[in-house]
């Protein structure tokens, strides 16, 4: 309460109120800017509170707004942003890290208690996504969407190679046996080979994708080296002819003149 005092002269003095409404103020406002902290013992900082001052802790529902959501969160009126945080990961998936709360048109720091900063029951805060965090996920999604692009190209890749392995394998057999294949066979199998290598080169790969990519590209090589190889063997086969014309054969003559003997 402000008092007026009066001098002798009974006129009224305001030189004491002046002064006192001055000093007051400049201690208020040294008193808002002079905020000390603390580390926690598991690394966070704090905002340090007044120890002469002890009031009971209470539970407090803050209403969360995030874009269209909205949340209702019980939170200890003790407790930090930074800790308010943790609680809303549970609820929007979002991290910590990427989170930016505001209270009365201020973000607030981690380390600020939500009773210092005059947060009540039933007050609201606005949770804001990182910009910085929209972005990396933005690269994220695009970098996924690649490397699945990548994963299907080389699996329509892998089961063509299947294919024609079989026929690889066909051939050496048939070759082993001493069957001679047709030349023609044997070319049109290695350019099918060589289209799927030119597909392999076009794709794109990231990540896991690239050594599926380079798996299949070593699968195909292999198979044109065995062609060119069953290529030369497949030349010295000398072709097996089989027939069903049937060769005849006159019977000897028999003697017609006959000895006579005495």
């Amino acid at each position: 309460m402000m008092k007026r005092g009066s001098n002798v002269y009974g006129i009224m003095s305001d030189s004491s109120a002046s002064t006192t409404t001055i000093t007051s103020s400049s201690s208020f406002t040294l008193r808002d800017e002079c905020v000390e902290w603390e580390m926690r013992p598991g690394g966070m900082l704090v905002q340090k509170r007044n120890e002469k001052i002890e009031v009971p802790p209470t539970i407090l529902r803050l209403r969360v707004s995030y874009g269209a959501l909205r949340y209702e969160i019980s939170v200890n009126s003790q407790a930090t942003f930074g800790e308010l945080k943790k609680l809303l990961m549970a609820e929007t998936g979002l991290p910590p890290a990427d989170q930016r709360l505001m209270y009365k048109g201020k973000e607030r720091e981690n380390g600020q208690y939500l009773d210092t900063c005059g947060v009540k029951d039933r007050s609201k805060v606005i949770l804001i996504e990182d910009p910085a965090s929209i972005e990396r996920r933005y690269i994220q999604m695009r970098k996924n969407s690649r490397i699945q692009s990548a994963h299907r190209a080389i699996s329509s890749v892998t089961m063509e190679v299947d294919k024609l392995a079989e026929q690889v394998s066909a051939i050496e057999k048939s070759i082993s046996s001493g069957i001679k294949v047709p030349e023609v066979q044997i070319t049109t199998l290695i350019e099918m080979l060589m289209r799927q290598a030119l597909k392999l080169d076009s794709i794109s790969a990231e990540g896991d994708a690239t050594s599926l990519k380079n798996l299949q590209g070593k699968r195909v090589q292999k198979c044109v080296e065995t062609l060119d190889v069953l290529k030369i063997s497949n030349a010295k086969v000398r072709p097996v002819i089989v027939t069903t014309k049937w060769e005849t054969f006159d019977p000897p003559r028999a003697l017609a003149q006959w000895e006579i003997f005495d």
